[in-house]
């Protein structure tokens, strides 16, 4: 891969590994100094992180959460990045549509998807990283979800991306993002929050005799009733935050 001259494409095809030493550079340096900025910021440590550190084939797992706000994006990320793993975000590709947006994410590892298709490319993509053993971060429902009384719609697929991979799904939820900024507010206000990952979902785990596309949403809905019951543990557990 060139330093200048490599497409999209190819940073979404390469495992980050590949990457150009001085991309890895600055995409470390990057992370550290966001890291930092996290850390003071929001305080948000992983709870239950052997569900998410456990790997016994050397694959990578497909990571799912509930999404509220960028900054647990930032908190996942270099979570992930301070344990050593290596990862590749799924984001919409309406982000694509701004050149220097696309620029960003390709080379911080992410990989664009088409919602609402059969995005076989990005099927591909994330079947080949969770092979290479990088972990697939993605959030199913798609987009933040700012009140309770938003209506949501979770987005299939990621359960397709660990069969495809041989893999498993880590569940995990995140509480009080939802809190940084106010309702007309743009500023992201120093909050404590919380993270926890939750018991791996296996596709051995489904029920024998099942064929294929049934079991995948066997797996897809037990994973999605994991992430939410997470978050409610969350909520419960400290009162009044989102």
């Amino acid at each position: 891969m060139k330093l200048f001259h490599s497409t999209y494409d190819e940073y979404y095809d390469a495992g980050v590994g590949e990457f150009p030493l001085p991309i890895r550079c600055v995409r470390n340096v990057a992370l550290a100094i966001v890291w930092a900025f996290a850390l003071c910021m929001w305080r948000a440590r992983m709870e239950d992180e052997r569900y998410m550190l456990e790997r016994s084939d050397g694959k990578g797992t497909v990571i799912i959460c509930n999404h509220t706000s960028m900054a647990e994006v930032v908190s996942i990320c270099t979570y992930l990045w301070r344990r050593g793993r290596i990862f590749r975000p799924i984001f919409k590709s309406e982000f694509g549509s701004h050149r220097i947006v696309e620029w960003v994410f390709s080379r911080a590892g992410g990989i664009p998807v088409e919602r609402g298709t059969a995005d076989m490319k990005s099927l591909r993509r994330a079947q080949h990283a969770l092979q290479r053993g990088e972990d697939v971060l993605i959030f199913p429902e798609g987009t933040r979800i700012r009140t309770d009384e938003q209506p949501v719609e979770v987005h299939g697929g990621f359960a397709l991306m660990a069969q495809m991979g041989k893999t498993d799904i880590t569940p995990m939820a995140v509480c009080g993002f939802r809190d940084i900024t106010p309702a007309g507010k743009k500023v992201p206000r120093p909050k404590k929050c919380w993270m926890r990952a939750g018991e791996h979902v296996s596709f051995n785990d489904a029920p024998e005799g099942m064929k294929r596309r049934e079991r995948s949403q066997w797996v897809e809905d037990l994973a999605v009733s994991r992430m939410y019951t997470l978050r409610d543990q969350l909520r419960a557990e400290h009162p009044g935050r989102f």
